[in-house]
C-alpha cells in the first residue's frame, strides 16, 4: 500500500499555502477565472490518463514535491525521474476516478495557491478490485508565459469521509 501511496502522491500534485515575497506585494483575492479552472481541468485529465510526461509538463523547472514519508523531490528533472519510477512500478494500473473538490483558491498577480480534498479510484491489473484513495492536496502555482506551473505541492492521505 505504501508504493500505491507513492503512486497517488506522484500523480496527485500539490503545496505550501504562502505566496512568498512576490505575492505579498498585491492583496490576494479569491480566484474567479484567472485560468485556474483550465489548469485544474488539465491536471485532472493527465491524472486520469496516467500521462507522466504531461504531468511533468505542469511543473515549474524548480518545482518541489513534498509527499508523506519521503524526501522532497526538487526540480523538474527529479520529478520526471520519480514519475518514470511510478510508471514502472504501476504498469497496468488504471485511474478510473479523479475527483478533487477545490475548497479555496487565492490569486495574487502571477502567484496562486489552492487546496482541496481528493478521491481516486484505481484498478490494478488482473481484474482485481478497485483501490480507493482519499487525500488532501495543496498547490502553489506561478504563472509563466501565460500558463500556471506548479512551484510546490503537498499531498497527504486522509481517511474516507463519513457518508
Amino acid at each position: 500500500m505504501r508504493r500505491f501511496s507513492k503512486f497517488c502522491t506522484g500523480m496527485t500534485v500539490a503545496v505550501g499555502m504562502l505566496f512568498g515575497a512576490a505575492g505579498a506585494m498585491a492583496k490576494p483575492k479569491a480566484a474567479q477565472d484567472d485560468g485556474l479552472a483550465a489548469f485544474n481541468a488539465k491536471f485532472r485529465d493527465v491524472i486520469l490518463r496516467m500521462d507522466s510526461a504531461a504531468t511533468v509538463a505542469l511543473w515549474a523547472d524548480d518545482g518541489v514535491s513534498l509527499m508523506p514519508d519521503a524526501e522532497p523531490i526538487v526540480g523538474k528533472t527529479d520529478i520526471a525521474k520519480f514519475m518514470a519510477q511510478v510508471d514502472k512500478d504501476f504498469a497496468g494500473y488504471k485511474v478510473t476516478k479523479e475527483e478533487i473538490q477545490w475548497k479555496d483558491a487565492r490569486v495574487s498577480g502571477d502567484w496562486a495557491s489552492e487546496w482541496g480534498v481528493v478521491h481516486q479510484e484505481v484498478f490494478p491489473p488482473g481484474n482485481k478490485p478497485a483501490i480507493e484513495v482519499y487525500g488532501r492536496i495543496a498547490l502553489v502555482l506561478q504563472r509563466s508565459a501565460g500558463e500556471w506551473k506548479i512551484k510546490q505541492e503537498v499531498w497527504q492521505s486522509a481517511p474516507k469521509p463519513a457518508s
